[in-house]
């Protein structure tokens, strides 16, 4: 079955130990052609998936929004960076700016995003899976196969391959 937005949460969770076991793997043994092959499948998955019919990222999650972030969106949206973080972001318990409250603010109800050309950089990187060093991301991407189909079918064909 292919993932989707309504069953990947419970698709992840059914082999939820397989995939530690495989990550725990991955963290060991670190191989040199993980970026290579991740990089490939994460541009062949994500050919086969529009984001705008799901937005669970922008929906269930807050990014860590930067010190650049801010000053960036507070300039396009004309305010004061004090005003936008006093309105919209507060301090998570990992210390990082996170916005207030999910859905993302900024999430139009056809899942377009009213601050894409500006957007934060851990939203422009999302899903992470074409990221350098790959093999430093396996928390965050076994965090986020329960929420992007993406990163669930990127992990599931990543467990096919000869690494």
């Amino acid at each position: 079955m292919e993932a989707d937005k309504n069953n990947v949460k419970a698709l992840a969770r059914q082999n939820q130990e397989e995939t530690n076991t495989f990550f725990t793997k991955l963290k060991r043994k670190k191989p040199k052609q993980l970026d290579d092959i991740t990089h490939r499948l994460h541009d062949k998955v994500s050919d086969q998936f529009d984001c705008l019919t799901c937005g669970n990222c922008c929906k269930s999650i807050s990014p860590r929004i930067t010190d650049k972030d801010i000053e960036r969106i507070a300039h396009k949206l004309k305010m004061k960076e004090v005003d936008f973080i006093a309105r919209y972001l507060h301090i998570d318990e990992d210390q990082w700016f996170v916005f207030n409250d999910t859905p993302c603010p900024y999430l139009m109800p056809d899942n377009f995003c009213m601050i894409y050309d500006f957007r934060p950089k851990a939203c422009r990187e999302y899903p992470h899976t074409d990221r350098r060093r790959f093999y430093q991301l396996l928390d965050l991407t076994m965090f986020n196969r329960e929420l992007c189909p993406i990163v669930y079918e990127v992990v599931e064909r990543l467990k096919k391959e000869d690494l």
